[in-house]
This record gives C-alpha cells, sequence and structure tokens, in this order.
C-alpha cells in the first residue's frame, strides 16, 4: 500500500519517526499499561500481510495484559511511525446496517493511538491522530493532522504569519466587523464581537481571550473522541470529531472541530465540504452542503445544497438550497429554497425567508459595504428583495415586492409592502389579522429546541422586553405623528388614537424610507393593540410571581417591586435578552480585567438568565406606569379592579382574534374549493375544533382570566357559552 505523494508530508512523517522524539507528540500517558509486540505477535501480523515500515516495529505497542491483544484481527495494513493500540479483542461493531469485526484491516497507520475494540477497515492514509473507544472508520481515503492543525479555531501556530489567521466577515462584506471563531463560541459572543467595533480595547481583549489557551506548539493531534462511525468519505484534515458523531459520504472536512455527544449527536452526511469552522452538536449537514468560515450552533441543520460561507448560524436552524454570505443569524432561523439568498445580514432569530427572498443587495453602494439589521420574527415574503441600509423592528412582515430604497421600520408586528416607490405600513398587523401565529409562537419554538441543555437562554415569547421597548417606542411615534398631522384636532394625539370611533385617518412618517417616506395605515387600531399587548405583559408578569396571592397587590409589596431596577432599553444578545446597561457594565468588566475568558462570558450570560424575572417584573412596573400615569403602588381598590377587567377582556380578545385567524383556513371558499367535500377536507386537515393548539390556548386563557380575577379583585371567569 503506497502513501500519499506529498514531499511535506513525508519529510515531516520521517521527523517523527526519530525515536528520541516520539515522546514529544504522545502525551506520556499514551503508554501506560503498554508493552511492545513480542516476536511472536510480529510474526503473525507479518503473516497476516502486514508491513513495518522504517523499522516501526520498534515502536508498535499493544495492550500490556491477558487476552487484551489478539494480533490475528490485524490484517493487510501498513504501519509507520509510532502506532498504539488499546485493547483488541474478538468482537463486532454495529451501527445502523453496518456490522463489522473489530480490528485494523487493509489501512496505513502513521503515529496513531488507537483506542479499544476499534474497527479500521479500508483507510488509504491515517496519520497523526488519536482515536478513542470503539470507533468505526471504514472506507476512507485521506485521515490526517498536520503540524499546524487549529481545528477551527481563530488562533495561529508558532511560526505563523498573521495571514493564516481564521476571521469569518460576519454582518459586512468589507470585514469591518469580523470575528475569530473558537470552539463553545456562541450567536451572542459574535454578537457581541461585532457590535462594539468603536471600543478598541474591548476588541483588543476578545482577541486575547481567543487566544488566551492557546500555547501554539505544533505538536496537535487529530481528534475522534468514543463512539464516533466515519464511513465512504473521501478526505478529513485537521479534524477533532467529539463522541456519538456519525460521518458518512462526506467530500470534504477540513481544519473544523465537530461538537457532539451521546445526548446530542451531530451528523455529516453525503457530498459534504466543510472547511475553516466550529460545527455544534446535535446539528446535521448533508446533501452536497457546503461551508466555509462559519460557525454552526446546536442543533442545526444544512442540507440540499444550502452555502454557508463567513456566516455565524444560531442554535435551532434550518437552511436548505439557498446562500448564506457574510451574516449573523441568532436562533430558530428558517430559510428554504433554490432561490433565496442572504448576505451581509443580523437577523436576530425566529425567522423565516420565502423563496427568492433577497435580503442585502448593493444597489445603492459604490462599495459593498452595506448592512441589514431584522428584529426577531423576520418574515420577508415570495421575491422581496431589499437594499441596504435597511432596519426592522421586530416580527415585520414584508409583501412581496423590490423594496429599492433603504428602509427604517420602527412599527412591530407590522406589514409592509411596497408599490412602485410608495411604502405602505400597517402596524400591529399580526394581532389584527393572524394572532394564531403570534400566540403559538410562546409554544411552538420551545418545542423546537432539541437542545440536551438549553444554555445559553433563547426568548422566544413575542411579547418580551425588546418587544415592549419597540411597541412602547411606536405608541409615542403615532402620537408624535398624529399630533403633528392633525392639528385641528384640539384632543391629545393619545386620545384621537384612542377613540375607536374616530374617524379612520393615515399618517405619513417620512422617515421610514429613504426619500419617498410612507404611509401608515390605521394608525388608531395600531396604537390600542400596540396599549393591549403591553398591559397583557405588564400584568402576565405581575400574576406569575411567585409571592403573588389574592392579596398581594397591598401597596407595600408593589413599592417593593418598584424599586427593582426598570430597565427600558434592552439588547438581544444572540437569542437572549439582557439590559442595555448590564451589557455595557459586562463589557467594561472585560476591558479592566474583571472578566478574562469566554467561560467568564458565560457566566455572565447564565447569571443574567437568573436575574431576568427581576428585571421584567420591573419593566412591568415602568409599563404600568407608563400606560396609566402612576405606579402600581399608588391604586386604589377601584383602579385595581377597572384594570383587571381590561386584563381579562383583552386576554380573551387574544383568544378570539387567534380562533378567527385560524378559522379562515377552514371557511375560506378559496380554501375549500380543492377538496370535493367537507369530509375530504377533515381527513386532510382535521377539523377546526381539533386544532389543539387552539384548545391549549383555550385552556391558558381561561385559567389566566381566572388568576387576574383573584389577584385584581374582579370577575375572571369566562360566563358559558
Amino acid at each position: 500500500m503506497s502513501r500519499p505523494a506529498n514531499d511535506d508530508a513525508v519529510s515531516f512523517a520521517e521527523e517523527r519517526h526519530d525515536n528520541s522524539e516520539f515522546t514529544y507528540f504522545f502525551p506520556e500517558d499514551s503508554f501506560e499499561n503498554r508493552r511492545k509486540a513480542t516476536a511472536e505477535e510480529l510474526e503473525i501480523l507479518l503473516r497476516n500481510g502486514n508491513r513495518f515500515l522504517n523499522g516501526s516495529e520498534n515502536t508498535f505497542w499493544v495492550p500490556d495484559g491477558q487476552n487484551l491483544f489478539y494480533p490475528e484481527r490485524i490484517v493487510g495494513c501498513e504501519f509507520s511511525g509510532t502506532v498504539i493500540l488499546g485493547q483488541l479483542t474478538p468482537g463486532r461493531l454495529c451501527f445502523h446496517d453496518l456490522n463489522l469485526e473489530t480490528g485494523l484491516y487493509f489501512s496505513y497507520l502513521e503515529n496513531c493511538r488507537i483506542g479499544d475494540n476499534c474497527v479500521i477497515r479500508n483507510v488509504r492514509y491515517l496519520s497523526n491522530y488519536s482515536i478513542g473507544n470503539y470507533v468505526i472508520l471504514f472506507n476512507i481515503e485521506e485521515m490526517s493532522c498536520t503540524p499546524h492543525s487549529k481545528f477551527g479555531n481563530g488562533i495561529l501556530k508558532e511560526g505563523e504569519p498573521e495571514s493564516a489567521r481564521i476571521w469569518i466577515d460576519v454582518r459586512n462584506e468589507n470585514g469591518g466587523r469580523a470575528v475569530l471563531p473558537f470552539e463553545g463560541m456562541v450567536t451572542g459572543d459574535a454578537w457581541l464581537w461585532s457590535r462594539f467595533r468603536d471600543d478598541r480595547p474591548l476588541m483588543d481583549r476578545f482577541f486575547e481571550m481567543t487566544e488566551k489557551n492557546n500555547d501554539g506548539k505544533q505538536n496537535v493531534f487529530g481528534i475522534l473522541e468514543d463512539r464516533i462511525v466515519i464511513k465512504n468519505t473521501r478526505l478529513i484534515k485537521d479534524v477533532k470529531v467529539m463522541s456519538g458523531a456519525y460521518i458518512k459520504g462526506a467530500l470534504k472536512l477540513k481544519n473544523m472541530t465537530v461538537c457532539s455527544s451521546p445526548e446530542e449527536p451531530s451528523q455529516i452526511g453525503e457530498g459534504v465540504e466543510m472547511v475553516n469552522g466550529i460545527m455544534g452538536a446535535g446539528s446535521k449537514v448533508f446533501y452536497q452542503a457546503v461551508a466555509v468560515r462559519f460557525v454552526l450552533g446546536r442543533n442545526c441543520q444544512l442540507k440540499y445544497g444550502a452555502r454557508l460561507l463567513h456566516s455565524v448560524l444560531g442554535d435551532n436552524s434550518t437552511v436548505s438550497c439557498c446562500e448564506l454570505l457574510n451574516n449573523l443569524i441568532f436562533p430558530f432561523h428558517e430559510q428554504h429554497h433554490n432561490t433565496s439568498f442572504l448576505i451581509a445580514a443580523e437577523i436576530r432569530g425566529q425567522s423565516n425567508l420565502a423563496a427568492g427572498a433577497t435580503a442585502g443587495s448593493n444597489h445603492n453602494s459604490r462599495s459593498p459595504d452595506g448592512e441589514l439589521i431584522a428584529g426577531r420574527g423576520f418574515w420577508p415574503g415570495l421575491s422581496t428583495a431589499f437594499t441596504h441600509n435597511s432596519r426592522f423592528a421586530s416580527f415585520c412582515l414584508a409583501a412581496r415586492g423590490s423594496y429599492l430604497h433603504p428602509l427604517d421600520i420602527v412599527y412591530p408586528f407590522s406589514l409592509i409592502s411596497i408599490n412602485g416607490n410608495e411604502l405602505s405600513i400597517t402596524p400591529a398587523f399580526w394581532f389584527t389579522f393572524n394572532m394564531y401565529a403570534v400566540a403559538r409562537n410562546r409554544t411552538k419554538f420551545g418545542l423546537r429546541d432539541r437542545r440536551a441543555v438549553r444554555k445559553p437562554y433563547i426568548e422566544t415569547d413575542p411579547i418580551a422586553p425588546d418587544t415592549v421597548a419597540e411597541m412602547t417606542a411606536a405608541m409615542r411615534r403615532l402620537e408624535q405623528l398624529t399630533g403633528e398631522q392633525n392639528p385641528d384636532d384640539s384632543r391629545p394625539a393619545a386620545a384621537l388614537l384612542a377613540d375607536e370611533t374616530a374617524e379612520p385617518f393615515v399618517l405619513t412618517d417620512t422617515q421610514a424610507q429613504k426619500r419617498y417616506g410612507a404611509t401608515v395605515i390605521h394608525p388608531g387600531r395600531a396604537w390600542r393593540e400596540y396599549r393591549r399587548q403591553l398591559l397583557l405583559f405588564a400584568v402576565r408578569t405581575v400574576i406569575e410571581r411567585k409571592e403573588v396571592a389574592t392579596d398581594s397587590l397591598r401597596a407595600e409589596i408593589c413599592a417593593e417591586w418598584e424599586k427593582k431596577p426598570r430597565y427600558t432599553e434592552w439588547e438581544n444578545v444572540g437569542g437572549q435578552l439582557i439590559p442595555s446597561a448590564k451589557v455595557k457594565a459586562m463589557t467594561e468588566a472585560v476591558k479592566k480585567g474583571g472578566i478574562t475568558d469566554w467561560e467568564g462570558v458565560h457566566r455572565f450570560y447564565e447569571k443574567s438568565e437568573a436575574e431576568y424575572p427581576d428585571e421584567k417584573l420591573g419593566l412591568a412596573m415602568e409599563v404600568i406606569r407608563f400606560l396609566y400615569g402612576k405606579p402600581l403602588s399608588q391604586w386604589d381598590d377601584g383602579e385595581k379592579l377597572r384594570t383587571g377587567k381590561e386584563a381579562a377582556a383583552a386576554a380573551e380578545a387574544v383568544y378570539e382574534a387567534a380562533a378567527e385567524s385560524r378559522k379562515k383556513d377552514y371557511s375560506d371558499r378559496f380554501r375549500r374549493m380543492v377538496y370535493g367535500n367537507s369530509a375530504e377536507q377533515a381527513a386532510v386537515l382535521k377539523t377546526f375544533e381539533e386544532d389543539t393548539f387552539l384548545k391549549q390556548l383555550r385552556r391558558e386563557t381561561d385559567e389566566l382570566c381566572e388568576r387576574i380575577g383573584s389577584v385584581f379583585g374582579c370577575p375572571g371567569k369566562r360566563e358559558p357559552q
């Protein structure tokens, strides 16, 4: 069996054949309970067609113990350098339909350490790897590790030039927001690094933190942990693979780490090429997908020819068929269909890009320096195209069209549409026309989160501090525009917007689209919907407190709640919502040495998760003050009673709106016309009455109303229908 014709590889291997240096490459514990093969064992090995090159029979180590090594299980192999074997006893390893005898067969091994009872069969070139227990390697052309391997981390080895460092150019094609990948990186880390680019000391500290545990030594082994299966694969070079991973039919895996565990096994499938990156545990990449300079989160899927380039993709995301370039994408992102395209964007998760959506076209720039930022729940429709720079509030739905000018949409839960240069915005569209989708989000994403350990925390409730802040700002913006554009109405703008009997009117927002502005449709209805959701957020947050009892809205308890920090500005840190002030304090701690590594940043995320309920309560107190003009501690019983009734009515209205929007899927004539009769429709879709989520929402609404009633002293139960 011949070796690959590569002069560099040959010279390096020959240097390692010097027995005086092999302990430099193999840790001392590699030789514990090991001995050199006996003359009798070597005779059996040679009789089985094995060959020892360059005197490597003298550096061939086997387990020291009775009945731990059966040389008959090594057939037709070539050995070079130092090879250390673990236990090799009769047995078989099975995975799916693959069933193989333990042992080494028809393979070339050079400078390798093999764990207990592995199968290595038809591996044409295996060099410089440390392999765990019960590993199957079957039909592999080349698997090697070079001295300068970094396993996808953005570090350098001794003597390497800075130009060899692997950066990921997220959010901006020019590299102005580039980050260094590292094992354990989460989306929040990439966001912090890419966001505060004006803070040079912070950038330097992030760089140092990434290099912190790098000794620069070039004595690197490739790593395969326990119970890994790799078969029918062409090239694996400078790759670390963790326990439980399954790789089949891959074309090229180079300089990367495959994170995996028995609880969250990762998979790489047919035709895949992955170079320079980190793959998260529990993720699956298959069917000709390509990833270059990337960090792939946990429980992600990349499939059907998808291309992920210079991007960080958050946990629980699925991308198929399409291309993503220079992106930072938060968790729960969905993107499908072969015509989809996404470039130079920060998409903050729970998003869905439809076929033909082109997010990030450089129509207005002389260089590739544009960016697009979209809050949670971004949903551009079929064949939409956007221009840099653009920014969208959370849960914006864009109707089909070419948006040829930069946009700044500050109204969450809105529908935007374009006709020529005329942009229309319908704020709070989701609350009026698709409340079913909004309500279902509270549970949908939780069910899709298949991470064994749900760290970092990901906020999936549509009504949360980030959207609360956006709705509050949108209400103020509507009030400002209403006051400016209705000078003849003597009422305050808020009173005009609150009046359901007022004549419908539209507003013009000149800041929503460059040059042409936008028309804001039904601003009064939007203002009232925003107010209702803010009220529900505040009341729900209050009654979810463990200390809340029937009489717990006493003034002294409310006053204690009002002492909690009332953060009104929040950051979406890779899917986790954290007050802006705390993020700023954390970055200052990084600069001053209070936080010295990325593990410290991750502990900050965990601490923020623990403090999140109290911070939401503080925000709820601020929302109550915003809505009613005075703190909860100063309310009398009558005010509590009226607010409880209003909140219960709002909760009931949410259910009714959700049921009404779902009912259209069954009653609309154009939806029914493809079925021969109602029985066929029921067989395909089930019936409206069988909708499991609406049943769940009905129960939750009844429980919520009853709880509101007990806390606020108002009738909470729904009247029988």
